[in-house]
């Protein structure tokens, strides 16, 4: 890891020594192939740092920032709803097991909190257009907001980016994540509406 992490500062402090040196805004060959190995090697940190789920985040951390755009052509920032109970659910429409859990998810959850202002549930799908969200929530019933992911930013910010969904990261009131989900399993799904219920009394 530590070696890692030193090639890493390396050839970051070599990439910008050159474009420092040269006063160049473009980059040139060799420093666009100092600025893709950079690239691959803190890849390959961010590959070492998963767990065996794909998550590269943990109970624990502040969960990263992101802005997401939503269904309605609104925007949110995760930073903005500080202070509240927040459920993020990663999803997608080709996802059979998003399928599965989302009913519940809508019912279970979403309709039993969506009226306390200390609650916020985002579905993120993964890298499809809008068109395709709308139909997706038509067709699994849910009335929560979803928001778009293109490209999966927002996705590689919790876990690797080709790693599968469906994924739910529950966070407290101080942004920091206390509970990561993976898949559909009857009894972690329980024990996550139990732990909503139990942060909202509080």
């Amino acid at each position: 890891m530590k070696k890692i992490f030193f090639k890493v500062c390396c050839l970051a402090l070599l990439t910008a020594g050159n474009i420092a040196c040269t006063g160049q805004g473009k980059i040139n060959k060799g420093e666009s192939a100092a600025a893709d190995s950079v690239a691959v090697v803190m890849e390959n940190e961010t590959a070492l740092q998963a767990d065996s789920t794909g998550y590269i985040v943990k109970i624990g951390n502040m969960a990263p920032d992101f802005t997401v755009t939503l269904t309605d052509g609104k925007s949110v920032s995760l930073s903005a709803l500080r202070g509240k109970v927040v459920m993020l659910q990663f999803t997608a429409s080709w996802c059979g097991v998003c399928r599965k859990e989302m009913p519940f998810i809508e019912k279970d959850i979403w309709l039993k909190h969506k009226n306390n202002p200390e609650f916020a549930l985002i579905g993120i799908d993964r890298d499809e257009p809008l068109d395709k969200v709308l139909a997706f929530a038509k067709t699994t019933g849910v009335t929560y907001p979803l928001g778009l992911d293109p490209g999966a930013d927002i996705f590689a910010k919790y876990a690797l980016r080709n790693s599968g969904i469906t994924r739910n990261v529950l966070i407290d009131r101080e942004g920091k994540i206390v509970k990561l989900t993976r898949l559909y399993d009857e009894e972690e799904f329980a024990s996550l509406v139990r732990q909503i219920d139990e942060m909202l009394k509080k």
